[in-house]
C-alpha cells in the first residue's frame, strides 16, 4: 500500500538520503505526493526575445555569437548569443571551469533558463541552466510546468524532483484511497483527489498557472479541505472522548453569592453570561473544557475566582496556572482578597521559594487543607502531589507548551475522574482560528468592559520627539499621576536602535533627580521584581522603566501613562497588551508609540490600526493577517496545530465549511476519518492525547 511504501523502496535513498528527507517531515513515499511546490517553472514553449519581458523567467535559445573573460574584481564568463530575430543576449558565469569556455565555441546553438534581466550591454541573464541543440535533431520541449520544491542543506532539487516523479509514478499505478465521500466532493465541486496531486506535481501549460500561484485552484481547493476537514474532525472526536470521561459535580454555591454581594462592583452582562455558562458545566458530571476570552481589562480574573468558589465549597483543589510571576502574584493578590474571608485556604509556589517555605506549601496541597493553589510552571513539579485536584484554571494558556498542560491535568490522583478546565486569555483570537486552534473546547467571549472605563487615547510620535515626551511625562508625574516607559531591549543595541530601559532610567533620574523611579526587566530575580512592583502599586514610584514583563497581570489603577519606544518592533497583540495596563483607573489614560523611522510600510499600517482602534478582536484581526496563526496562538513552542498545506490565515473561509462536513463525517464515515487522520497526522503530533 502506497500510504506506508517506505522510501527506502525508492531508487537513491540510502540512509543519508533518507536523514534529510525526515527533516522535511518525508517519511512514507505518500508524504513525497503531499511536498507541494512552491513554484513552478515554464519550459514548456521557447520565447523569443523580441517579445521577452525583463524579470520573467524564460526559455530561449539562439547561436552562439561570441565569448570572452572579464576581468576586474570578479572574473566572469561572458558568452553573447544571437535569436532567431537577431536580438542579442549576454549569458554571465561568475563560476566556471576552462573546460566549460571552451565548450561554448562560435556557431554552435544553445537552449538557456533563466531570469531576463538588463545588463550594460542589453539583455542578460545570470548563471542559466543551458544545453546545447542539435538542429537537425532538437530535444523536444517540456510537457509540463517544471515545479520548484521546498528543499533541505544537502537535498537538491534536482535528488527531490526524481524522488518525487518515482513516487508519482507509483501513484499511477497504485492510486490513494478517496476519503472524502461523493457529497463533499460534488457540493464543493472538488476534483478527486489523485487527480489533484497529479495537477498539482504536473501541471499542463493550459492549466491556470495564476489560479495556483493565488492558491485559488480546485486541486489545491481540495488538498485545502481534507486537511482541514481531518483536522476539525480529529477535535471534534477529541471533544466526545473528554464528554465521555467523568468528572466531579459542582453544585452552585452560597459562598459565589457572598462574594458578588461583597464586591464594589457589579459584573457586566457579558460576565453574568459567561459565569453562568461555567456554572451550568460545573454541575454535570463530564470534563468542562471553557475557553474565555476578554480583551484587556474585561474582568476574566473575577470569574475565574467564582469557579474556583464553587469548586473548594464542593470539597475540591483548584489549581490555577499563570506563565509569569508577575501575573500569578496579581492572581494570589485578587484571590486572596476575594477568598479568604470566605474562609477558603490559598497556596502559593513559584521556583524561587526558600525550601522551608515550599515544604509548607507542598504538605498544605498533599493534605488537602489548601483548596486554591496558585502559581507558575512550578505547579508541574513531581514534588507536587494535590489531593483531590477537581478544577485546573490556565491563565494565558497559549504561553505554555501542550505537554506542561498535560502534566498537570494528570495530577489527578484518582485516574477515573477527569479535572474540569477553565482557560482563559486576554489575547482575543479570531473567530475562525478559535474554531480552528481550540475546537474541542466550549468559546466564552466576555465582549463588554466594566462601565466608566474611558477608551485608552494613542498616539504614535517619531523618536525625534522622545526627550519632549520625557518632560510630558515627567511634568504628568508631579500632577500626581504614575506611567509606565517600555523599552523592548535591556541593553543598549546600536545595530537595531532600541534604547535600552537601564539607560532610559539613567536619563530619567539624571535629568529629574526628584522623580520617584523603578526599573524592572527579565534579568532581575523574582523577589526583586516583587519589591518593585509592590512599591509602584503603593505609588511609592512616579515612573516604573521595564521591558515588556509587563505585559501581563499588572494591575495598577493610578497608572494612566504609557510610552512604548521602537513600538514598531512590537506584535499588535503585543502592543494592545502593553496599552491594557492604563485605563483601569477612572482617570482619562494616555498611551504613546515611538518609532524609529525610516518606518516600514508594515509598520506604518500596524501602528495606525493601534491609533485608531482599541477593539482587542479588531486588532487581532489585523494581527492575524501581518504575523499568521503561529505566532498569536504560540503553536511554534507547542508543536500543535502545524499544516502542511492549509494556511490558516489564507484559508480562513474553508474553516467553517470544513467543521460543517467533518461533523457529518464523525457521526456517519468515522471509518474515513480515520483513513484521513493516518494521511494527515501520520508521524506528528497525535490530537488523541494531546
Amino acid at each position: 500500500m502506497l500510504a506506508q511504501h517506505p522510501l527506502t523502496a525508492l531508487k537513491g535513498v540510502g540512509p543519508k538520503q533518507l536523514e534529510k528527507l525526515q527533516k522535511l517531515g518525508l517519511f512514507v513515499v505518500q508524504d513525497l505526493l503531499f511536498h507541494l511546490p512552491l513554484r513552478y517553472q515554464d519550459r514548456t514553449q521557447l520565447v523569443d526575445l523580441n517579445s521577452a519581458i525583463i524579470g520573467g523567467e524564460i526559455l530561449t535559445e539562439g547561436t552562439i555569437f561570441s565569448q570572452r573573460l572579464s576581468q576586474g574584481k570578479r572574473r566572469s564568463l561572458l558568452v553573447t548569443i544571437q535569436s532567431p530575430s537577431g536580438k542579442l543576449l549576454t549569458l554571465r558565469f561568475f563560476h566556471f571551469y576552462p573546460r566549460q569556455a571552451q565548450q561554448f565555441s562560435h556557431g554552435r546553438t544553445v537552449r538557456v533558463f533563466g531570469e531576463l534581466r538588463s545588463g550594460p550591454n542589453g539583455f542578460e541573464m545570470v548563471h542559466p541552466s543551458y544545453e546545447f541543440i542539435n538542429t537537425q535533431n532538437p530535444a523536444p520541449l517540456e510537457t509540463t510546468l517544471t515545479p520548484i520544491y521546498p528543499t533541505t542543506e544537502g537535498l537538491g532539487q534536482a535528488s527531490l524532483l526524481k524522488l518525487i516523479q518515482q513516487a508519482i509514478t507509483l501513484l499511477k499505478q497504485y492510486p490513494l484511497a478517496e476519503y472524502l465521500p461523493p457529497p463533499i466532493l460534488d457540493a464543493l465541486q472538488l476534483p478527486p483527489l489523485n487527480n489533484a496531486l497529479l495537477t498539482l506535481h504536473q501541471p499542463q501549460a493550459t492549466d491556470n498557472l495564476l489560479q495556483i500561484k493565488q492558491f485559488k485552484h480546485p486541486a489545491q481547493h481540495r488538498l485545502i479541505i481534507e486537511e482541514l476537514i481531518n483536522q476539525q474532525a480529529t477535535m471534534q472526536q477529541m471533544r466526545a472522548v473528554e464528554q465521555q470521561r467523568h468528572a466531579p459535580v459542582f453544585p452552585p454555591s452560597q459562598l459565589c453569592n457572598a462574594l458578588l454581594t461583597s464586591l464594589p462592583f457589579a459584573l457586566t452582562q457579558a460576565q453574568q453570561r459567561v459565569l453562568q455558562e461555567i456554572q451550568q458545566d460545573l454541575k454535570h458530571p463530564h470534563p468542562m473544557q471553557r475557553l474565555v476570552q476578554g480583551d484587556v481589562g474585561s474582568g476574566k480574573t473575577v470569574i475565574a475566582a467564582l469557579a474556583a468558589i464553587q469548586a473548594a465549597d464542593a470539597g475540591y483543589q483548584v489549581a490555577v496556572m499563570a506563565p509569569t510571576e508577575i501575573l500569578a502574584e496579581q492572581h494570589l493578590h485578587a484571590f486572596n482578597e476575594w477568598l479568604k474571608p470566605l474562609n477558603i485556604p490559598i497556596a502559593w509556589l513559584n521556583g524561587r521559594m526558600k525550601a522551608a517555605e515550599k515544604r509548607f506549601m507542598l504538605a498544605q496541597i498533599k493534605s488537602g487543607e489548601a483548596k486554591v493553589i496558585i502559581g507558575t510552571h512550578a505547579l508541574f513539579q513531581e514534588a507536587v502531589t494535590f489531593y483531590k485536584l477537581g478544577l485546573i484554571i490556565i491563565d494565558e494558556q497559549h504561553r505554555f507548551g501542550v505537554h506542561q498542560r498535560l502534566s498537570l491535568h494528570e495530577k489527578n490522583r484518582n485516574k477515573e475522574i477527569h479535572t474540569h478546565q477553565l482557560i482563559m486569555t486576554a489575547t482575543p483570537i479570531p473567530r475562525t482560528l478559535a474554531m480552528t486552534a481550540y475546537g474541542d473546547l466550549d468559546l466564552s467571549v466576555i465582549d463588554e468592559l466594566p462601565p466608566g472605563r474611558k477608551p485608552v487615547e494613542t498616539a504614535v510620535l517619531s523618536n525625534e520627539k522622545r526627550f519632549e515626551v520625557m518632560e510630558h511625562l515627567y511634568q504628568r508625574c508631579k500632577q500626581g499621576l504614575q506611567a509606565y516607559w517600555v523599552c523592548p531591549l535591556i541593553e543598549e543595541s546600536e545595530l537595531l536602535h532600541a534604547q535600552a530601559a537601564e539607560v532610559t532610567a539613567t536619563q530619567f533620574s539624571d535629568r529629574w533627580p526628584d522623580l520617584r523611579i523603578g526599573l524592572i526587566h527579565g534579568r532581575l530575580k523574582g523577589d526583586q521584581k516583587a519589591l518593585v512592583m509592590n512599591a509602584f502599586k503603593a505609588h511609592q514610584l512616579d515612573l516604573l522603566v521595564a521591558t515588556t514583563v509587563i505585559e501581563v497581570g499588572v494591575n495598577v489603577p493610578n497608572a494612566s501613562l504609557m510610552i512604548i519606544e521602537n513600538a514598531e518592533r512590537l506584535g499588535l497583540a503585543q502592543l494592545h497588551q502593553l496599552r491594557g495596563r492604563v485605563g483601569r483607573g477612572s482617570k482619562q489614560s494616555h498611551c504613546v508609540l515611538l518609532y524609529q523611522s525610516p518606518l516600514s510600510q508594515t509598520g506604518k499600517a500596524r501602528l495606525n490600526i493601534m491609533r485608531h482602534t482599541t477593539d482587542g478582536f479588531k486588532i487581532a484581526e489585523e494581527d492575524l493577517k501581518i504575523r499568521g496563526p503561529g505566532e498569536i496562538l504560540g503553536t511554534k513552542q507547542t508543536g500543535g496545530l502545524q499544516f502542511r498545506i492549509a494556511d490558516l490565515k489564507r484559508d480562513a473561509e474553508w474553516i467553517p465549511v470544513a467543521k460543517e462536513w467533518a461533523a457529518k463525517m464523525v457521526a456517519h464515515h468515522p471509518d474515513l476519518v480515520k483513513g484521513l487522520q493516518a494521511r494527515w497526522i501520520g508521524q506528528k503530533i497525535d490530537y488523541q492525547h494531546a
